[in-house]
């Protein structure tokens, strides 16, 4: 019997997982790393503690398992996409802290790429749209302000790369500088239709092709870890995305077929076939996890989701435990005329506003904590039914079934409540790990381990089924007043 073993390289931790050949988890571990915010609407993360909390993991879920190392196949990689890595050929060395997916700092050079005309060029090549979201402005502010960096870009010193690429030169001893497409089309400088790096945007956004990694199929033979740090050599074999690993986890391989992921953002993801769709409604096209023929989707991401049951806990104290949310917000039977807006980092998809900050509405003398509380696990679901809206209205399709998962799919309250806004049925899969499976099945695929996506699909089983139970015209109207507490929430932060 094979096994694959997962990293899986989250905003908030790192995780490694060991699955057997059926996709069943024998061996876990997991450890969070410091989050720091320097200034507001700025997010770093110290590149050392990313692959060090990876390294250990990865021993632990092993040493669980009981697996013996040679009895591995192959390693998946997922991770947390478009955080921006720079770090010096020579030593390894990175030249800043990372920068993260949610931070924002970068606006005001996006505000100038739009003004210059730069968004239709963006969209049409990238299926994106210009965003501090993306890596293409956060490597632009590191190679100008870090002394000496564009100087060092320029001469073929420095590497450039999301997280994956992070951890396989670091993994790797010959120190490969590789990605997979579904990491590359998200830095806004990858042509999702040819899968190349783009010498129009590159020179727009004033970024050096030596800075940038090997662009390769998401099932492919990246590199080989030596057998000195995890006791036998092991294949690289898998890379993708996080939520395009959730997708292939989730055997979302049709065109139709939608996930959504749970974690410390949202990320939905619709099956739109071999043809990018382009968005009308604030959405994005995004290639899948890319086998051998080109798939894509559309993608709706929320920035702010189980990030606001980490700041309940943490900033306000709330409850010790993430999951004791769920018996808190489940001891009122609603939240009171309490509305939550989690735009601490601004709002994602449909919105797109940089200078949203976060809101609380609605409070009265009789609020509660438990009335915050389920207010805060409500704008989870608000939130996704906007990118579902959204995407119904781009594809032309209703969706008839949601797959869930991620870490806050394991909270009732949450699934029946989206069930209800939705008024489609949320499926949760008898495997949570979707993200990490899928990093697992990718590279499973590259080294034979399974054969096909038909045979990954057969081992996919429902957990739980939530319906619908709402009448659609009471969620049409807390759709509604949702929508007008996100208003109030709008254009807030200071422009500089």
């Amino acid at each position: 019997m094979g096994y694959v073993l997962a990293l899986d390289q989250g905003t908030t931790s790192s995780r490694a997982i060991v699955f057997d050949a059926q996709g069943l988890p024998v061996g876990l571990a997991q450890r969070e790393f410091e989050q720091h915010f320097p200034h507001p609407g700025w997010v770093e993360h110290d590149p050392g503690q990313i692959l060090q909390t990876q390294q250990d993991t990865a021993r632990e879920a092993l040493a669980r398992s009981g697996v013996a190392p040679a009895d591995v196949m192959a390693v998946g990689i997922s991770n947390q996409r478009e955080t921006t890595l720079i770090w010096d050929r020579a030593t390894g060395e990175p030249i800043h802290r990372a920068i993260v997916w949610q931070d924002r700092r970068t606006e005001p050079l996006c505000a100038r790429l739009r003004a210059e005309g730069l968004d239709q060029l963006v969209r049409e090549k990238t299926g994106l749209l210009i965003d501090p979201y993306f890596s293409a402005t956060k490597i632009a502010w590191l190679l100008d302000n870090v002394p000496g960096a564009r100087e060092r870009a320029e001469r073929g010193e420095l590497a450039f790369g999301t997280v994956d690429s992070w951890l396989c030169w670091h993994l790797s001893e010959n120190r490969a500088h590789v990605t997979d497409v579904s990491n590359a089309a998200r830095t806004m400088l990858f042509d999702i239709r040819t899968h190349e790096w783009d010498d129009e945007l590159l020179q727009a956004l004033s970024v050096p092709r030596a800075l940038l990694p090997e662009v390769y199929p998401s099932a492919h033979a990246f590199c080989t870890v030596p057998k000195t740090l995890f006791g036998a050599p092991l294949p690289i074999g898998g890379i993708a995305g996080d939520q395009q690993a959730a997708m292939f986890g989730q055997a979302c391989h049709e065109p139709g077929m939608a996930k959504n992921t749970y974690g410390t953002g949202c990320f939905m993801l619709l099956h739109t076939g071999a043809e990018v769709v382009r968005s009308a409604h604030g959405l994005v096209s995004t290639p899948c996890a890319h086998l051998r023929d080109k798939e894509y989707a559309l993608e709706g991401s929320v920035f702010v989701a189980g990030a606001i049951v980490q700041w309940l806990r943490d900033e306000l104290g709330f409850f010790a435990s993430s999951a004791q949310i769920e018996p808190l917000a489940k001891s009122v039977p609603d939240a009171g005329g309490v509305f939550v807006v989690p735009a601490f980092t601004g709002l994602g998809a449909p919105y797109w506003d940089a200078r949203a900050r976060g809101a609380v509405l609605g409070l009265t003398r009789g609020s509660s904590r438990a009335h915050i509380a389920r207010a805060a696990l409500e704008s989870i679901a608000y939130q996704s039914a906007d990118v579902l809206d959204a995407m119904q209205k781009d594809s032309g399709q209703t969706l008839t079934t949601l797959r869930a998962d991620g870490g806050a799919t394991a909270n009732d309250l949450l699934m029946q409540f989206q069930a209800d806004l939705l008024g489609v049925p949320v499926v949760r899969p008898k495997v949570l790990e979707t993200t990490a499976l899928g990093a697992a099945y990718l590279a499973g695929l590259a080294v034979g381990l399974w054969s096909s996506r038909e045979e990954i699909a057969a081992q996919w089983q429902v957990g739980r089924r939530f319906e619908p139970a709402m009448a659609r015209a009471e969620a049409a109207d807390r759709m509604a007043r949702w929508r007008e507490a996100v208003g109030r929430s709008r254009d807030w932060a200071d422009a500089s």
